[in-house]
């Protein structure tokens, strides 16, 4: 009763109020770090309903505390012209992120700043190709809590961009990557290039996030070896909450990896698993 007067007294719908309530409860909690703009929705918003639907908990963060929004182009299908059915987010990835957007963890998230390992049970790190999302992609801290997360052998799960996000994290006792020496997949060198090349004509490099270079093969160079890296089958079918088959997920201890949002059920329940639910 006491913690739950304190918790009442806090300032509705804040983020900070959230993490107390939940360390009163003792549910599983698990981070979700955005850019201010561009991410996936369906490798946000599908991940949050599944986790969120098997009693864990999902707290988001931004660079500033302040709401966040996915690509607009991968919600709406805007501009994608005869691919659009083809390149957007699909539909349940949609109605997802449209009740994600009224979700309090969503609306009031924390600062990047204010996100510790020692207040979370696991860490996801969606993905998005818009050029916003670099601002995550290269975020210092971001890659600091990532090498925390890994030092203390927390869940871990990544897809598309966001495997880039943990290949570029250094751990300083080491000085390479924490995926030095794991098993990883991520955004495929076909998928990346495939996407630009239906677009190119009036996206222009739209689907390369830094054109000089693909995830795959910059997620490749932090690698001990290339053989860690797996392709996977070509992803011609998106994976569904019932139907996981045409999914493909690494998994390498606690850190788990896919390729795109058809591998999102997939890795969704994968992770909750490791989170013990």
């Amino acid at each position: 009763m006491l913690f739950s007067s304190l918790y009442k007294k806090q300032e509705k719908n804040t983020a900070l109020s959230h993490l107390l309530y939940l360390q009163v409860m003792e549910m599983k909690k698990v981070i979700i770090p955005l850019p201010h703009s561009g991410f996936d929705p369906s490798e946000a918003a599908i991940p949050w309903k599944i986790l969120k639907d098997k009693g864990i908990s999902v707290q988001f963060a931004t660079p500033d505390g302040k709401k966040a929004s996915a690509d607009e182009r991968m919600v709406t299908g805007r501009g994608l012209g005869m691919f659009k059915k083809l390149l957007m987010a699909r539909k349940d990835a949609v109605t997802a992120y449209r009740e994600m957007e009224n979700d309090n963890a969503f609306c009031y998230p924390l600062n990047w700043q204010q996100v510790t390992v020692k207040d979370f049970d696991g860490l996801w790190l969606p993905g998005g190709h818009a050029k916003e999302v670099r601002e995550y992609l290269e975020s210092k801290i971001l890659q600091q809590l990532v090498v925390d997360f890994f030092g203390e052998e927390k869940p871990v799960a990544a897809v598309c961009h966001g495997v880039l996000l943990a290949a570029r994290s250094i751990n300083p006792a080491t000085g390479k990557s924490v995926l030095f020496q794991k098993q990883t997949t991520c955004l495929l060198h076909t998928q990346e290039r495939l996407a630009y090349q239906l677009t190119c004509l009036w996206l222009k490099d739209y689907y390369l996030t830094y054109p000089g270079t693909t995830t795959q093969q910059e997620v490749v160079s932090f690698l001990e070896h290339k053989e860690q890296f797996k392709e996977g089958p070509f992803p011609f079918s998106r994976d569904s909450e019932q139907n996981q088959k045409p999914g493909f997920v690494v998994q390498d201890g606690n850190y788990l990896s896919a390729r795109w949002p058809g591998d999102i059920y997939s890795l969704s329940i994968a992770f909750s698993a490791l989170l013990g639910q």
